[in-house]
């Protein structure tokens, strides 16, 4: 299996289809998520629904990237979540994560071994693959935290 191949896999496990490192995956832990639990608030902590915009808004960004090579996503932005007024709201944001997870599994897949180990964007960002493992470990902290707030708010 190529580096493309096993990080697409790695990212499918996160966001898509996979339990074996945390049991579970985005898709299927807000698949029940609820409008009023999703933008619940408790304390200090992000709610669920902003927890998955920010998420949504990196794996957006990166998908811009890889078709159209600028990225134009900015950390200062990624928690710039639009309220959500309704549970159609909530149903389609949950949806844009999962087709834009799709999107970016798709795009990595099908790099070569030459573009994953190539710079992404300047030097000192690292490389392809370095952003996106980056993007996988940062999906496993926000799936983390969604987890327990879920637990919280059941």
């Amino acid at each position: 299996m190529n580096r493309s191949t096993q990080l697409a896999s790695r990212f499918k496990e996160v966001m898509l289809n996979g339990t074996w490192i945390a049991n579970t995956n985005y898709q299927q832990i807000l698949a029940d998520v609820n409008f009023e639990q999703a933008t619940r608030k408790i304390g200090d902590l992000n709610t669920i629904a902003l927890l998955t915009f920010h998420i949504n808004y990196y794996v957006n960004g990166l998908n811009h990237f890889f078709e159209h090579h600028e990225l134009t996503i900015k950390d200062k932005h990624s928690f710039d979540a639009p309220v959500l007024k309704s549970a159609a709201d909530w149903e389609d944001l949950k949806q844009q994560l999962i087709n834009n997870s799709e999107r970016f599994s798709y795009h990595v897949e099908n790099m070569s071994d030459e573009q994953i180990q190539a710079v992404f964007v300047k030097v000192g960002y690292g490389s392809y693959e370095r952003n996106i493992d980056a993007m996988i470990e940062h999906a496993y902290y926000h799936l983390g935290q969604i987890s327990l707030i879920k637990k919280m708010t059941s």
